[in-house]
């Protein structure tokens, strides 16, 4: 079942209902957080990048496990935030015990996986080291779109969430002088969330080889996969089989590869200029990235 079945599954239940499971369920995973061992793997992000999608992709292999309890549909504990303030027991408590894993290894043949994804996971540099620590196996997967295409659509989030009053030329504009001293804050300040970092951050949140290589400081190669967001969605069966191959999991034929969380936004084209200044600006690091994956990516 996808976030869009259970968001109308759940639209039909109480709120007191919906309440008293929660807080039900989350006591019972507490209590056996020790027999919950951290996710098999990430979905680090990148945001406006097809996060959601895959996540709904991912939930229909018979072998992979959402958040527990599973009817919740949450993609994301949030967890790794530096404001989270969770604990690591709070945190295994999202995931399926080993107990429940040994029953669906017998009907699978295999153990099942489990998993979060978190656009943000990629951004704060902070995290990947916290990851690390704690869940030293855990293997990462980062989706990376067309960086202009990617800043347009987040801009165009942010003021639909009514927290950009600037025009889209305003706010590139404006980039470095509002995310000036965020990192530095961030860095000196274990504790520091930075919304102005995470909301903002139109145009340098798309020169993505400066966060693998963050990511890969805490991780050996071979526990990143990056994947180009414009080939998930021009042969989703395809990425996707790629993916289980490196999860180590079976093929599966996925029953729907209809783009989730798509809005108006999508396909929505940037404002020329802004988009001629952007492609100009990716230039370089859309080389460095490509040299780094072996591959073309056809970007603006």
């Amino acid at each position: 079942m996808d976030t869009v079945q259970l968001t109308a599954l759940k639209a039909r239940v109480p709120r007191w209902a919906l309440d008293g499971l929660n807080t039900a369920s989350r006591l019972g995973g507490l209590a056996t957080a020790a027999d919950r061992p951290m996710p098999d793997f990430l979905v680090i992000g990148t945001k406006r990048g097809g996060t959601t999608s895959l996540f709904n992709y991912m939930v229909q292999h018979p072998g992979v496990l959402a958040l527990y309890p599973q009817p919740r549909g949450r993609k994301s504990t949030d967890h790794w935030f530096a404001n989270s303030g969770t604990s690591q027991r709070w945190y295994r408590s999202h995931f399926h015990t080993e107990t429940y894993r040994r029953l669906r290894r017998t009907r699978l043949g295999y153990r099942p996986q489990s998993f979060e994804a978190s656009p943000y996971y990629v951004w704060d540099p902070r995290i990947p080291a916290r990851v690390a620590a704690a869940a030293p196996a855990t293997k990462s997967i980062l989706l990376v779109r067309d960086p202009v295409q990617r800043a347009w659509s987040h801009y165009q989030e942010r003021v639909q969430n009514g927290v950009e009053p600037l025009s889209f030329d305003e706010a590139l504009a404006l980039e470095d002088e509002r995310l000036d001293g965020e990192l530095a804050a961030m860095l000196a300040d274990p504790t520091y969330h930075s919304t102005t970092w995470d909301w903002y951050s139109y145009r340098s949140r798309g020169e993505y080889l400066s966060q693998i290589q963050t990511w890969l400081e805490h991780f050996p190669r071979s526990q990143l996969l990056v994947l180009p967001s414009e080939r998930l969605y021009s042969d989703t069966q395809g990425t996707f089989d790629r993916i289980c191959e490196f999860l180590g999991l079976p093929p599966h034929r996925l029953p729907t590869t209809k783009p989730y969380n798509a809005t108006w936004r999508t396909k929505d084209a940037p404002p020329t200029s802004a988009a001629t200044q952007l492609a100009t600006h990716y230039q370089s690091h859309n080389a460095a990235l490509e040299a780094f994956l072996g591959e073309p990516l056809d970007w603006t």
